[in-house]
This record gives structure tokens, sequence and C-alpha cells, in this order.
């Protein structure tokens, strides 16, 4: 049974802690990987909610995988971002605080899926030429790739 659901079975709409984890995946050309969420059609990095029994790696990696069809290797901690700015109610009326972790990754195998169910599309860009169209809990990620903290970073 899918945690999220179970979980909300027992508590409603109430507020829970979820743990959300991704990457950022950086291709030989030191482009990082966008992927155009289906939801709502902005620009983010893959990632998703924690389940049941993976650690944060596993999540990060089975959501890169499901999302864009590449299978990562090394995983490098980026950072962790938590605390009352990541409270959120979503539109169903379900209430979280997020944690957020993310790793660098720029070892994976296999052929990049164009798009799928979750993904309108997935884009390799430059630092450069990152899309206008940002979804805003990823803006933090995409500021602090580009600032020189050092890392990983811990808010």
């Amino acid at each position: 049974m899918d945690y999220i659901k179970y979980l909300r079975s027992m508590v409603g709409h109430e507020k829970v802690l979820m743990v959300v984890s991704g990457a950022i995946v950086f291709d030989k050309e030191k482009r990082v990987l966008m992927q155009r969420r289906s939801d709502n059609g902005q620009w983010g990095f893959p990632g998703g909610f924690m389940e049941l029994g993976e650690s944060v790696q596993d999540t990060a990696r089975r959501e890169v995988y499901e999302e864009t069809g590449l299978r990562l290797g090394k995983l490098e901690l980026f950072s962790i971002y938590s605390g009352p700015q990541y409270e959120k109610t979503f539109s169903n009326g379900d209430q979280v605080s997020l944690i957020f972790i993310s790793f660098i990754c720029k070892d994976y195998k296999g052929e990049l899926i164009e798009s799928n169910e979750e993904s309108m599309q997935n884009k390799f860009f430059s630092l450069e030429e990152l899309p206008d169209t940002i979804f805003t809990e990823h803006r933090m990620l995409v500021n602090d790739l580009l600032s020189k903290k050092p890392r990983p970073i811990i808010e």
C-alpha cells in the first residue's frame, strides 16, 4: 500500500512530516537534468516522497528512475532543507511539514525518457540557460546550486 494513502487513512488532513528526496543529475557536459512536471507544467529536479522501508538514497534513485529512466550510481549529499518555511497545504487539504533532501549525481546509466505519466519533458540544461518556469519548491535548489555556499547545505 502506498505510504501516503496509508498515513492519511489514519490522520486525515492533519499536518504530518514528509520526507522528499531527489537528485540533481549532471551529464558529462556539466548540464543539469530537469523535469517538466505533468502536475503543474513547471520545471524541477526529479524526486519525490519517501516510502516505508527506503533510505533517502533509495528514494532519490527510485524517483529519478520512475521519472526519467536513469539509474543513479554514486550520490553526494547536496542539501537538507527543513523548518516552518517548508510547511504547505496541498489542494486536497493535506497538510505537510516537508524535509527536502537532495543529492548530486554525475554517475548514471540508462536512456533518458523524454516523457511519461509524471514528466511532460526531461531535458539537460546548462546552468546559464535554465528554464524560466522553475517549480517554486525547487527555486532554493537552483539558487544554492549557483551559489558558492559550502556543501552540504543544511537549512
